[in-house]
């Protein structure tokens, strides 16, 4: 690109490789540390089958139009009906991504004189959803279920009447720490809020056959949950579950639901699948453990790193120019792992990013430790 056609972006773009922030693509290569396909449902022959199966019994590839009209297809009513089954809720709306969903729900739901409540380390796709709602909205301390509700109390102290919906992730997508999530019911409940619960990176992989770590509360009338469909389920798309006021609210409310053309029917086919694995193969979700287990034990034993939650291993490193020489020198070794730098983490908390998934071995995760020990021992 000539930089006389866009002078400003050309030069924030040369700021950004001058501190360490520029981002490009990059094809996938090495052994798996980078993605979100914790069960290796993504490659795995059960999907590829299960397309097969869905193609052959007519299953369109296109939807053909939003689903308020021409492109509401049976497998979505399916798969639909079934996720509210599986997840334990009155109802369930299938939608194009996490993302997506998160800007429905908080462009939708939250109404003028509401309060959104958000924990301080919330997806960005919460806050741009809130940019596009009409509530108040307000954070409080990470995973303080005491700040929400000192929060709660000063705002209704305040004047505030309206109602309060309380968001925040099961379990963090860049510290990979779990949200106290049944604490944080029970003050929902005792005020009267509405607890809006990510569970994007724990479906799947948290609760009994992976029905995620809300799996106690999610029944309750006051909880809204969202399971995205492209992360441990191995396909793309995302479940909004909960109350049937709710899900039909955003059926006509949404206009990230209501103006964007469905989903492909064949990939609500796949879910199904997705979701039957789970239930009828909970082996899958054993063995993920058996591997995340070992991980957190090689990078103690072997880097001295402790204290990881689940299957994201943060590795703080700090400065932007380390981390990303780190990553480098993991990739040139094999090891596909990305490094995570500002605005996505606070300034001074870039980090090696780990994701524990079945789609490596135990060996090569041992070996993976082992590399990045001698490269944490090294100078910067």
């Amino acid at each position: 690109m000539s930089t006389g056609v866009f002078p400003r972006h050309q030069q924030a773009l040369e700021a950004l490789k001058s501190r360490g922030r520029y981002r490009s693509l990059m094809p996938r290569a090495g052994h798996d540390f980078a993605s979100n396909d914790y069960l290796g449902l993504a490659g795995s022959e059960l999907l590829r089958d299960a397309a097969t199966a869905a193609l052959a019994r007519g299953v369109p590839v296109g939807a053909g139009g939003s689903r308020l009209l021409r492109g509401n297809d049976a497998e979505h009513v399916l798969l639909e009906d079934e996720a509210a089954a599986f997840f334990g809720t009155q109802a369930a709306l299938f939608i194009n991504g996490g993302f997506t969903g998160n800007m429905a729900i908080f462009s939708a739901l939250p109404r003028h004189g509401d309060l959104v409540l958000y924990d301080a380390l919330i997806h960005a796709s919460t806050h741009d959803g809130m940019r596009l709602g009409r509530a108040q909205c307000q954070s409080f301390a990470h995973n303080d279920v005491r700040a929400a509700e000192a929060a709660i109390t000063d705002w209704r102290a305040g004047g505030g009447s309206g109602q309060i919906w309380i968001a925040v992730e099961a379990v963090y997508s860049m510290d990979g720490d779990r949200a106290p999530v049944v604490a944080l019911a029970e003050l929902a409940m005792r005020m009267g809020a509405v607890l809006v619960l990510d569970e994007a990176h724990s479906t799947g992989v948290f609760g009994d056959l992976g029905r995620g770590l809300g799996q106690a509360v999610a029944h309750l009338p006051n909880v809204l949950s969202l399971h995205t469909c492209g992360k441990a389920l191995g396909v793309s798309g995302a479940l909004i579950c909960g109350a049937s006021a709710l899900i039909e609210t955003l059926i006509n409310k949404a206009r990230a639901f209501i103006f964007a053309t469905a989903p492909s029917p064949l990939n609500a086919a796949l879910v199904r699948a997705a979701l039957a694995e789970l239930a009828e193969n909970p082996d899958r979700q054993k063995r993920a453990w058996q591997v995340i287990h070992h991980a957190h034990s090689e990078a103690q034993r072997l880097c001295g790193l402790t204290g990881f939650d689940s299957q994201i291993m943060p590795v703080i490193i700090g400065d932007d120019r380390r981390t990303m020489a780190v990553a480098q020198a993991l990739q040139d070794q094999g090891y596909d792992i990305r490094g995570i730098r500002p605005p996505t983490v606070p300034r001074g908390t870039s980090r090696l990013r780990i994701s524990i998934t079945l789609n490596t071995s135990l060996a090569i995760i041992s070996a993976l430790f082992a590399d990045l020990a001698t490269l944490l021992e090294t100078p910067a």
